[in-house]
């Protein structure tokens, strides 16, 4: 439980992260009430019925003219930078310690030559000190 727990926790917070530090858009294309277009992180294209006038008339034009563009932006960090830390010398001689230790576990281990392969030990038919109750202490 404390596992899946600690997974959820730190997914929410990488998306927590992403999302505040990335700008989005969204743009919404609308003509004569309905929506014809919706584009995320670009421009929405538009239903064509889009005139290109004079300067003087282009005034009017948008506002009688049945399209309707809606943008939707959020503008995120860009003061974000990575954290360095300089090591102290300390801190370096206990970090190569610690890595040159953590190397050695993974060496393989070398078994020994036993030259008493072929002899098997004598089978113990009955426990002798129990039988002469001598111990040592």
């Amino acid at each position: 439980m404390k596992d899946v727990l600690h997974r959820i926790v730190s997914l929410v917070m990488a998306v927590l992260l992403l999302t505040t530090t990335t700008s989005w858009k969204v743009e919404k294309h609308y003509c004569m009430g309905h929506l014809v277009d919706v584009a995320f992180f670009g421009e929405a294209q538009d239903c064509g019925m889009s005139m290109t006038l004079d300067e003087e008339i282009e005034s009017t034009v948008e506002k009688m003219s049945c399209c309707n563009s809606e943008v939707i932006a959020k503008k995120g960090q860009e003061d974000v930078k990575p954290s360095t830390n300089d090591f102290d010398l300390d801190q370096e001689i206990f970090f190569a310690a610690y890595v040159y230790s953590f190397i050695g576990l993974f060496e393989p281990v070398v078994q020994k030559n036993s030259d008493y392969t072929h002899y098997l030990p004598p089978k113990i038919v009955k426990d002798i000190q129990l039988l002469d109750a001598v111990f040592l202490i």
